[in-house]
């Protein structure tokens, strides 16, 4: 009986053991999350930081009377930093640092970046835009049958050409529409064709058969894009004609993708109606895009994750211009009352919301608050975030601090938000 005792107090140690050290790992990862992988600072200014936690690292750093925490400047090429107590953080230059950070100064916990960003000038907006980009190469969406002339079903690219792949050159000769793809598919004969695919990133050799169909055409049954185009809103401008938009990449509508684009334009929009949002269905602003050069506002460079960017026309009297803004770090956003502009009256406003969340270490970049829509007035006219909006600037204190991004499909007057300083890095 007792051996049997010693058994069960043997199990249950074990068990109070494993569920401390469940605990344990619970607790250590919390605080890993409170701290961000990724710290900005304005070059030439003071940035305090307060952790509260029994945390310890080294910044490495050669660059002697350029970068330093609490006004101490490195030693021995390196700068002590203490999570436990206040710390300020100021550079004299632009650069970008690690820190190894340990757990009462002894255990790894995680890495950490400091990046040392210039200060930018910006003009929040709010501004409807209607959006074109080309796409760079002739994006495959997928595959499919092709009927024979002799009545039969054919898959010539099947389980060769997959969706998300840009066609890019056919026999070594480029293509960039889909009137380039099929007229040369047409010219093939039925000839084995080469075809030129980039693959995640990377350019693949590819050999598919076309098929000649039944009305008479050369094929190998495969949708294809080569364009996309909607509306969105433009979230600033700075003094030196560059802007940001959206706060999200632009994705292909069927294969889920972030587009990778050649070319792309923004040109103003005529708003013609507002379909209100509600539980299960995003709302949505429908407007007009008048794809002319006169109404054109600027060129699309970049389309990332974050948004996309690129350079306004010279002497573009299209946008609406404001006072110029400061920018506000994740780092000085606080919960509670902010607000978001954007133009769904005919002018632009700025409308009450609440922030409710500051996630620092989101799971996707454009997702660091979760805000909610309070202003009656809006609240009347869209019944929360739709879609369209995103890019709406969020402003705090007087300080451009981020932009909409997504609406809460059950919950319209819900959405998220990407910090600024996300955005600002890709003007660059």
């Amino acid at each position: 009986m007792s051996s049997r005792k010693q058994i069960y107090r043997s199990l249950l140690i074990i068990l109070v053991f494993l569920d401390l050290m469940v605990i344990l790992d619970m607790g250590i990862k919390k605080m890993a999350s409170n701290i961000p992988s990724n710290i900005r600072v304005l070059v030439g200014t003071e940035e305090t930081f307060d952790f509260d936690l029994p945390v310890e690292g080294d910044i490495e750093t050669e660059q002697v009377d350029v970068f330093n925490v609490d006004n101490k400047q490195n030693l021995n090429n390196k700068i002590h930093i203490n999570l436990n107590k206040p710390f300020s953080i100021q550079s004299s230059k632009v650069g970008a640092y690690s820190v190894d950070l340990k757990l009462f100064g002894k255990f790894t916990l995680k890495k950490i970046n400091i990046d040392v960003i210039e200060s930018v000038e910006v003009i929040p907006s709010g501004m409807p835009i209607g959006i074109y980009v080309k796409t760079d190469g002739v994006l495959v969406l997928g595959t499919g049958d092709v009927t024979g002339s002799d009545g039969m079903n054919y898959e010539p690219a099947l389980n060769i050409l997959k969706s998300g792949d840009y066609i890019v050159a056919i026999d070594d000769v480029t293509v960039a529409t889909i009137d380039d793809v099929m007229n040369y598919i047409n010219k093939s004969n039925g000839e084995s064709m080469e075809f030129s695919v980039r693959r995640n990133k990377e350019i693949i050799k590819l050999k598919v058969t076309p098929v000649k169909s039944a009305d008479g055409d050369y094929k190998i049954g495969v949708w294809i894009r080569e364009d996309t185009q909607g509306i969105g809103t433009l979230t600033f401008t700075t003094t030196d004609k560059k802007f940001g938009a959206l706060g999200h990449p632009i994705t292909d509508m069927d294969t889920g993708t972030v587009l990778e684009i050649n070319q792309g334009s923004v040109y103003t929009t005529q708003i013609i109606d507002i379909v209100k949002g509600k539980s299960g269905e995003p709302g949505e602003i429908l407007g007009v895009i008048n794809q002319s050069e006169k109404n054109k506002i600027g060129t699309i460079n970049s389309n990332t994750t974050q948004g996309i960017y690129g350079t306004l026309k010279e002497n573009s009297n299209k946008i609406k211009q404001d006072d110029v803004m400061e920018i506000g770090l994740k780092q000085d956003i606080k919960l509670g009352k902010a607000y978001i502009r954007c133009m769904v009256e005919k002018e632009l406003r700025d409308y009450e919301i609440e922030i409710e969340k500051i996630n620092l270490n989101p799971s996707a970049e454009n997702k660091g608050m979760v805000i909610q829509i309070t202003d009656e007035r809006l609240l009347k006219v869209t019944n929360g975030i739709i879609q369209g909006m995103s890019g709406s600037p969020i402003i705090q204190d007087n300080k451009l601090i981020g932009a909409v991004t997504h609406v809460f499909i059950q919950d319209s007057t819900k959405g998220y938000g990407t910090f600024i300083e996300n955005m600002i890095i890709n003007t660059k």
